[in-house]
């Protein structure tokens, strides 16, 4: 390198130009040196560009030995090179220290965000977990990670947010919403999972990729839970029980992987038969809705017809056990009175038979018309006795 000198015998080899009286064997003087040297002033806190340093030093030494003639300028020029270096190298490692004690002392301190838990890592071991608030770590030693605890979070299945809008756009992946239901029916199935952390260190050491693994097993316990149910069930009153079920399922899934979630809800958005069957559909749907209707006509006619009946039928119990209260009374009395003639019949026989024969009589020939002929008279009518109702005369018509 030019460094070196194009002589040989520069100070650096060694060996010494100097004459004695000032002046080197080429006729220089120092002290044009010692002035540049005086000119030059120290640059503090300035980082100083060791490359450019050597260059500009490497140029002024072969511009000296071209203008000489000789490599004792070299020489001078690498002890100017290396005084140089010592004056400036104090003032580089003093920035550095003061750049490292300031990065140490700003690096130290941090805060968690009242939705966050600090985990707190010494050489990639979790060493302890902070709450929400400003905390102090070794620098360069720990490293603080902070997952968002109190925040639930969203996972689509079956389908993706393309725009959240207003309007919303979506994208079905049919891929993750085809399913195979339990009368082997296919459906796609698209819905939501609602999740939080309940464990930040299991969360984030214990499962590689937390979103693959939440979607994977959020479509597999969907798929089990469908696999079991009815496509009609599915469809109309069972996508509660359907939610539910799954919503179970996909915790223990979680739980055996020691995942550290913990799943808020499973909700359904849109469970659809496939395009190419989905006219069919419809019209199963529709007449579901039909035979609905018609169930709801019938138990309100229902409704309204049983109350009736029930009330109809109370009246005429009701009725039937007042008159049978009042044949009993009425035979109570019958045989009260009946008791009370026969007591006396037996003390005066005739005299109880002649009353009751008048009181008979009494009683049967007030209700009917009757003639009485005495003497006589009686003997000169024909006995007649009608055997047969005659016909009533209409009055006031003609045949």
């Amino acid at each position: 390198m030019v460094v070196e000198g194009s002589g040989g015998g520069g100070r650096l080899g060694g060996g010494s130009n100097d004459d004695g009286n000032g002046h080197d064997k080429n006729g220089h003087n120092d002290d044009h040196d010692n002035d540049e040297r005086k000119e030059r002033k120290p640059i503090e806190f300035e980082i100083p560009d060791v490359v450019d340093l050597f260059k500009k030093k490497a140029r002024k030494i072969h511009a000296n030995a071209k203008k000489g003639g000789g490599g004792s300028s070299g020489g001078g020029g690498g002890e100017d090179l290396l005084k140089d270096l010592k004056k400036k190298i104090p003032a580089l490692g003093l920035i550095v220290v003061v750049g490292i004690i300031i990065i140490a002392f700003f690096g130290a301190f941090y805060t968690v965000a009242p939705e966050e838990i600090g985990v707190v890592k010494r050489f990639g071991k979790v060493v302890r977990t902070t709450d929400p608030g400003p905390h102090l770590k070794v620098p360069f030693i720990e490293q603080v990670l902070k997952p968002q605890v109190t925040k639930v979070h969203r996972m689509e299945v079956g389908f993706e947010t393309i725009d959240p809008g207003p309007p919303a756009r979506y994208r079905s992946i049919a891929k993750e919403a085809l399913m195979l239901t339990g009368d082997e029916n296919i459906i796609a199935v698209e819905f939501i999972v609602q999740f939080k952390i309940s464990d930040a260190t299991a969360f984030l050491f214990n499962i590689r990729r937390p979103g693959k693994a939440i979607k994977d097993a959020s479509e597999a316990a969907m798929r089990e839970v469908v696999g079991k149910t009815m496509i009609t069930d599915i469809l109309t009153e069972g996508r509660f029980q359907v939610q539910q079920e799954a919503k179970q399922l996909l915790q223990r899934i979680l739980d055996s992987y020691d995942s550290g979630l913990s799943i808020v809800a499973v909700q359904l958005q849109d469970v659809l038969p496939p395009d190419q069957v989905a006219d069919a559909f419809k019209d199963v749907a529709s007449a579901r809705e039909d035979r609905e209707r018609a169930v709801e006509q019938a138990e309100g006619y229902r409704n309204d017809l049983i109350p009736k009946a029930k009330g109809y039928a109370e009246k005429i119990i009701n009725e039937a056990q007042a008159y049978k209260e009042a044949k009993v009374n009425e035979a109570k009395g019958d045989t009260s009175r009946f008791l009370q003639v026969l007591k006396e019949y037996r003390k005066a026989k005739d005299v109880t038979q002649k009353r009751i024969y008048i009181e008979t009589m009494e009683e049967v020939l007030s209700r009917m018309d009757k003639v009485i002929m005495e003497g006589s008279a009686a003997k000169n009518v024909l006995p007649y006795l009608p055997l047969r109702p005659e016909k009533p005369i209409n009055k006031g018509r003609t045949n």
